[in-house]
C-alpha cells in the first residue's frame, strides 16, 4: 500500500496547486449535479429550512471579508467555547473560563491581523508560547518549557507528532500554510488523558478552513491574497475557493511563498542561508449524508525547498530539499444521534512526512544526502454523551501506526558519483504503533461548582535494527565496531486527571487540576544515528530508555466583566525519567551524545489581561515565567525559554472594520544555561541577549471584497535572536498583505 501511497504524494508535488484545483471544480460540479439528482423534486438552492442541521456552534470562518461591524472585543474571549465537541478534532467539553487547564484560541480575524506567512508568525505573540526555528522555515514551540516531542501538534484533530519526531527544535510545524488555518487552539500544560503519549508541554490543534456547510447557500466565494515583506524581500500568495449548496460544502486552496535572505536589525545586515520557497494545496469536501450526520474528505500537501540550516554556514551546508508534508483523512461525525451516546466523530487518516537533507563539510572532498520517509497510518473513534443532572461522557479510543523509511548515501562532491551507502539516520525497518482508549467524565454539581475527572491506557510499541557503536568488552568507547541491534519494546500507562472550577461571583472563576502526562520513547530517541547542533558530534542510539512521566499541578483565576477580562496561571511539574540528551563519549573522530533518563522539575507562572477603555481602545498585554531545572545534575534544563511579555494598545473602529494596533513585545535575558546550552553554537556562552520589538498594525476595509493590513515591525531596528534559535530575528520590516474577493 505505501508505493501507492508514495505515487499519490510524489504526482502531485509542484503541479499540485493545478491539479488541486481542476480536480476541486470537477468534482463540485459532479457533487452539484448529483445533489439535483438524487433529490426528486428539490429546488436547486434550498431554503435554510429545508437542510439537514449540524452542530449549532460550527464555526464558518471561511471568507476573510467580515460584512457587519466589527465588535471591540474578539471573538475568542474567556467565555468561548471554539469547536463543538469532536468538530475538528475538539475534545474538550467545557467553555474557556470553565476549563480547568489554560486554553486560549486564535481565532480567523485574529490570523488575518496578523497576516502571518508561516505559522511562526502566526503563534509567536501567544502568552506562555516561544517560537524558536532551527533555521528560516523552521518553528518549533515551546509549551511550558517543552517542545519537540513533547509537545503535541494536531491539524484537525490528527497527529503530526510521529516516531520520527526530534528531541530539539523542528521544522515540523512550519509545514501548514497559514492560509488554509480557520483558528487555532491552544492547551497549556498535561494533556494525556485526551491525546495520549507526547501531550506533556501541552497541545496545539490547527483547525484549516471550513466550507460553511449547514449555512445558508451561497453563490461561489473566491479570495486572493498577497503579501509582501521588506525585510526579506518575501513574497506570499494564496487563492480560496469555496462553494456550498445543499448537502454539499467545498473549499478548496493553493499558496506559494518565495522568501529571501532576512535582512536582521541593527548593522548585521542580511544573513546568508535564510532563503528558500515553499507551495501548497487542499481541498476539503463535505457532504450532509444523513439528519445531523457529515462525511468529510480532505487532502493537504505542502512543500518547502532549498532549506538552509543557518546555523552551520557557511563551513557546512545542510540543505533540506525538500521538507514534505501530504495527509488526507476521511471522517463521519454526528450529532444528537441516540440514547447511548449524543456525539460522535470517527476518522481514518494518512499522514506523509517527507524530510530528504543535502549535508556537506566544505573541507571534505564529498557529500551526503540522506532522506526520511515517515508514513503514518491513523483511526480514532470519539463519543459523546449527555447525561443526567448536567453530567457528560468524553470516551473514545486512537491508534496510530508509523512505518519508516531511511537511507544515507555518499557521494563525489566533483563527479556526483555514488561512494557508498552510510549508516541512515533511523533504521529502514522500524515502525511504530501507539493506541489508546480514554473516558473523562464532566459534571456541573451546582450552580457554582463544576468537576472534571478522566482516566487513559495507553500502549505504545516501537520495533527497529539500529547499528550500535560495541566491541567485546560492551564499552562502546574503546575500539567501538558498527553492530545492528533488534529492540522491540513497549510501555504501557495509566495516566489520569483531575479539575474543579469554583465560580467566585458572577464574573470571577477560580480552577484547578492535577494531571498526569506519559511520553513513551520514540524511534528518535531509542535508534537515531543523527548529526548533532555541532559539527563534531553526533548522536548513537539510546535503547534502554524508561517512558517519560510527569504530576502537575494548576491553578488559575479568571475574571470576565464588560470591560475587562484577565486570567492568572501558576502551575508545577514533576517529571520523572525525562528523556535529556547527554555526552557518551567519543568515536575517535565524532563527540557522541546519548539519551539518559533524569528526573526534573518545571514551574511558571501566566498572565493574560485586556482592558477596555472606551468604546474605541483596548489595552491588553501577557506575561510569561518558566523555570526548569535538572534534579539529578542540579542545573537548568536546556532551552528554558526566558522570561517575556506584550503590552500593546489597540483601537477598533466600532462602525467598520478597521483597527490599529500598537505593541511592544519585551523578552528578558536568558543566561541560565546547562552545559549542552553553552556548547551549542547558536546560544552565546554567557546567554541571550535580551530585547524588545516595537511594532504598529493597521488594518481597513477599502470596499466590500477589498481588505488590506500593513504592518511596521521591529521599528526600531533593534538585533536580537530568540533563545535557542539558529537564525536572527528580523529587523526593520514593511509588510502589507492585500485580499479582494472575485
Amino acid at each position: 500500500m505505501r508505493p501507492l501511497l508514495h505515487t499519490i504524494t510524489d504526482t502531485l508535488g509542484k503541479s499540485l496547486t493545478l491539479a488541486v484545483i481542476t480536480l476541486c471544480i470537477l468534482l463540485m460540479q459532479v457533487a452539484f449535479l448529483s445533489a439535483q439528482d438524487t433529490q426528486d423534486d428539490e429546488p436547486v438552492t434550498p431554503s435554510p429550512s429545508d437542510i439537514p442541521t449540524l452542530p449549532e456552534t460550527t464555526v464558518q470562518g471561511v471568507i476573510p471579508f467580515p460584512h457587519d461591524p466589527l465588535r471591540i472585543w474578539l471573538d475568542n474571549g474567556l467565555d468561548a467555547q471554539g469547536d463543538p465537541l469532536f468538530s475538528n478534532g475538539q475534545r474538550f467539553n467545557q467553555s474557556i473560563l470553565r476549563s480547568p487547564t489554560h486554553r486560549s484560541i486564535i481565532d480567523l480575524r485574529e490570523l488575518l491581523e496578523r497576516s502571518p506567512v508561516d505559522m511562526y508568525q502566526a503563534i509567536e505573540r501567544e502568552a506562555g508560547v516561544l517560537m524558536q526555528r532551527t533555521q528560516r522555515g523552521a518553528a518549533s514551540p515551546f509549551i511550558r518549557g517543552l517542545t519537540g516531542q513533547q509537545v503535541v501538534i494536531l491539524v484537525d484533530g490528527i497527529r503530526m507528532n510521529n516516531t520520527t519526531f526530534r528531541l530539539g527544535p523542528n521544522q515540523y510545524f512550519n509545514t501548514i500554510d497559514p492560509g488554509m488555518v480557520d483558528h487555532i487552539e491552544v492547551i497549556r500544560g498535561p494533556q494525556t488523558v485526551l491525546y495520549g503519549s507526547d501531550a506533556m508541554g501541552g497541545v496545539i490543534n490547527v483547525i484549516t478552513r471550513q466550507t460553511g456547510l449547514g449555512s445558508t447557500p451561497n453563490g461561489p466565494i473566491k479570495t486572493w491574497t498577497n503579501r509582501y515583506s521588506s525585510a526579506d524581500n518575501a513574497f506570499y500568495t494564496r487563492m480560496n475557493y469555496q462553494y456550498h449548496n445543499g448537502k454539499t460544502g467545498i473549499f478548496l486552496g493553493s499558496g506559494y511563498a518565495n522568501l529571501n535572505n532576512l535582512d536582521r536589525g541593527g548593522d548585521l545586515g542580511r544573513q546568508p542561508a535564510t532563503s528558500y520557497s515553499q507551495y501548497s494545496g487542499d481541498v476539503r469536501i463535505d457532504r450532509i449524508i444523513a439528519d445531523n450526520q457529515t462525511l468529510t474528505f480532505s487532502l493537504q500537501h505542502f512543500v518547502q525547498e532549498d532549506l538552509f540550516r543557518s546555523d552551520r554556514f557557511p563551513s557546512r551546508r545542510t540543505i533540506f530539499d525538500p521538507q514534505q508534508r501530504s495527509m488526507m483523512y476521511l471522517r463521519m461525525q454526528g450529532h444528537d444521534m441516540n440514547n447511548f451516546f449524543d456525539q460522535y466523530s470517527l476518522t481514518f487518516s494518512y499522514h506523509r512526512q517527507r524530510e530528504q537533507v543535502k549535508d556537506r563539510l566544505l573541507s571534505q572532498s564529498f557529500f551526503e544526502e540522506s532522506e526520511t520517509d515517515n508514513n503514518t497510518f491513523g483511526f480514532s473513534l470519539l463519543l459523546g454523551t449527555d447525561l443526567a443532572d448536567q453530567s457528560h461522557l468524553t470516551y473514545g479510543v486512537d491508534m496510530y501506526n508509523d512505518v519508516v523509511d531511511s537511507f544515507k548515501n555518499r557521494f563525489d562532491t566533483t563527479t556526483g558519483s555514488f561512494l557508498s551507502a552510510r549508516i541512515p539516520t533511523y533504521p529502514d525497518d522500524g515502525w511504530s504503533r501507539q493506541t489508546g482508549a480514554f473516558v473523562q467524565y464532566d459534571k456541573q454539581l451546582n450552580d457554582h461548582l463544576g468537576v472534571t475527572a478522566g482516566t487513559r491506557f495507553t500502549r505504545s510499541h516501537v520495533q527497529a535494527t539500529p547499528i550500535l557503536k560495541v566491541d567485546d568488552d560492551g564499552d562502546p568507547l574503546t575500539d567501538p565496531v558498527d553492530t545492528p541491534v533488534h529492540i522491540s519494546p513497549s510501555f504501557d500507562n495509566w495516566s489520569a486527571s483531575g479539575g474543579l472550577a469554583y465560580q467566585l461571583n458572577a464574573d470571577l472563576m477560580l480552577v484547578g487540576s492535577i494531571s498526569e502526562g506519559f511520553r513513551a520513547p520514540n524511534l528518535d530517541d531509542l535508534a537515531s544515528n543523527n548529526d548533532n547542533v555541532q559539527q563534531a558530534a553526533a548522536d548513537t542510539p539510546s535503547i534502554d530508555l524508561l517512558p517519560e512521566t510527569s504530576l502537575s499541578y494548576e491553578v488559575a483565576l479568571r475574571k470576565e466583566t464588560d470591560d475587562l477580562r484577565w486570567q492568572a496561571t501558576t502551575f508545577w511539574m514533576d517529571i520523572d525519567n525525562m528523556i535529556l540528551r547527554t555526552p557518551a563519549g567519543s568515536d575517535g573522530t565524532s563527540i557522541l551524545f546519548s539519551r539518559s533518563n533524569r528526573d526534573s522539575k518545571i514551574n511558571g507562572f501566566e498572565f493574560y489581561a485586556e482592558k477596555r477603555v472606551d468604546d474605541n481602545w483596548t489595552l491588553y498585554g501577557n506575561f510569561s515565567y518558566i523555570r526548569g531545572q535538572d534534579q539529578v545534575l542540579n542545573e537548568p534544563l536546556s532551552r528554558i525559554p526566558p522570561t517575556q511579555g506584550i503590552l500593546g494598545l489597540r483601537w477598533r473602529n466600532s462602525e467598520k472594520y478597521e483597527y490599529l494596533d500598537f505593541y511592544a513585545w519585551m523578552v528578558r535575558r536568558q543566561d541560565r544555561l546547562n552545559f549542552q546550552d553553552i556548547s551549542d553554537n547558536r546560544i552565546p556562552n554567557d546567554g541571550t541577549p535580551g530585547y524588545a520589538t516595537f511594532n504598529i498594525r493597521y488594518g481597513t476595509m477599502l470596499s466590500d471584497t477589498q481588505r488590506i493590513t500593513v504592518e511596521l515591525e521591529n521599528i526600531l531596528d533593534q538585533a536580537y535572536r530568540v533563545h535557542g534559535s539558529g537564525v536572527d530575528g528580523a529587523g526593520f520590516s514593511a509588510n502589507i498583505q492585500y485580499s479582494f474577493e472575485f
